[in-house]
């Protein structure tokens, strides 16, 4: 289905832009670049041409490819513009316009049609990238690009979380919440034992934890990727999933482990705000919706913790700092575990360089502000990276790699379940325990 005129900048939007500049030292592609045209503010400036008449350009689309879409300028912004709005706008409207050839079309109508809403796919995908990475099968010298993106891939991590979805785990003593957890789509292979760490932590936390049998893909990088029909039809989905009258279902909150997807699930209101139907489940569902490490924070977090003694250091995740708003959550539950020495990084929510899919499709760019966001990381003296975004795990982990010092990156739900679990008796701390739901 074809975007609709609403689908694209609106002028509501594109007018709260002053040009002050204030944007410009908070946008990553800037500091690198300093090319007005590649800041929020040169890109609003664009749009507006756009919006005026202008023709959509190869220049154009290439300035708009070059965003990180990081939301730093809102967190920057003293008028208040809705920046991530816009370009997720814009590039559903250059969408069209775009010239790829039948390969890369089809490659991409895979991914985002086919590959991400399956679960069947997904599957298959990971066991063959379970395979070659147990045999350790390289890319040919000869191409270069592929062996520049196998230092990029993931960890198949096997088990998969899959046969976890569907089932309800029991809270640890008593039960005080009922909650939903959404186990997103390639994490349930890259990111098994990060759901599985989640599961436990709130368990441990008094949680009975609900995984959706019909959850599936956020639709946060076809949003990103102007796919916005599509991500409509995920979302429509993920809102039946966890708000099912039928079923009785009443969740105290609806929980992600993954910042860049509770950015999109909680603007499910606004991708479905014409949708008569869905409209006022969105806005339910949206306002159920938490971080994981948001909901932890705002309860009574139990204490029996054993030690982690390390000095760690915190990574924002973009889309939770500046798409969300939550900064000291994650920051306040580090600071929880007993034996853990804090310790702040310089300019924590400038963007790793991870964005989505925009390590793979600019990974040049990618690798130029990776570098920048280590030399930070590195100044912090910290053997330890935390972040609340598997993402972002992912480019840290590569950052290492490159330019680090042989620090960990882990997840701040992982921390804090090595907490829970180094405190409690021996014996099964799994999350396969729970009864099929």
């Amino acid at each position: 289905m074809a975007a609709s005129n609403a689908d694209f900048p609106q002028a509501s939007d594109l007018e709260k832009c002053v040009h002050c500049g204030l944007c410009l030292n908070a946008c990553p592609t800037y500091r690198e670049l300093h090319i007005e045209m590649d800041s929020p503010r040169g890109r609003i400036f664009q749009m507006k041409q756009v919006a005026e008449g202008a023709p959509i350009t190869a220049s154009y689309i290439r300035h708009l490819d070059l965003c990180l879409a990081c939301r730093g300028c809102e967190s920057a912004c003293p008028s208040g513009v809705a920046y991530g709005r816009l370009i997720e706008a814009a590039r559903t409207q250059i969408e069209p316009h775009r010239q790829r050839s039948w390969f890369a079309r089809a490659i991409r109508h895979f991914v985002f049609e086919t590959l991400l809403p399956s679960r069947a796919w997904l599957n298959f995908a990971g066991s063959l990238l379970r395979v070659q990475q147990l045999l350790g099968l390289r890319a040919p010298a000869f191409l270069p690009r592929l062996r520049e993106l196998e230092s990029l891939a993931p960890k198949a991590e096997a088990p998969f979380f899959f046969d976890q979805i569907g089932r309800v785990f029991p809270a640890t003593g008593e039960s005080r919440y009922r909650v939903a957890f959404l186990a997103g789509c390639v994490a349930n292979v890259a990111f098994a034992r990060l759901n599985e760490a989640t599961v436990r932590v709130l368990q441990a936390n008094g949680c009975e934890v609900t995984i959706p049998g019909d959850q599936t893909c956020c639709g946060a990088l076809h949003v990103h990727s102007g796919l916005r029909d599509t991500a409509r039809g995920l979302a429509r989905r993920n809102i039946d999933a966890c708000l099912n009258v039928k079923e009785g279902q009443n969740f105290d909150a609806i929980l992600t482990n993954a910042a860049g997807c509770g950015s999109t699930l909680k603007e499910y209101q606004e991708l479905l705000e014409h949708d008569p139907t869905y409209a006022e489940r969105a806005r339910e569902f949206s306002a159920r919706m938490k971080d994981v490490t948001e909901f932890l924070a705002s309860i009574e977090v139990n204490a029996p913790m054993g030690e982690v003694r390390e000095t760690v250091t915190y990574q924002d995740s973009c889309h939770l700092a500046h798409g969300q708003g939550v900064r000291s959550a994650p920051r306040e539950l580090l600071k929880r575990v007993p034996g853990l020495t804090f310790r702040e990084m310089p300019l924590a929510d400038v963007c790793c360089g991870s964005a989505g899919i925009y390590n793979v499709v600019e990974t040049e760019m990618s690798m130029h502000v990776l570098q920048s966001k280590m030399a930070t990381v590195n100044a912090s003296k910290a053997e330890r990276i935390a972040t609340a975004n598997p993402g972002c795990m992912l480019q840290l982990q590569a950052g290492v790699k490159r330019f680090g010092r042989g620090q960990r990156v882990s997840h701040v739900i992982e921390i804090l379940d090595e907490a829970y679990r180094s405190a409690a008796p021996p014996g099964p701390a799994n999350p396969r325990r729970g009864r099929n739901g």
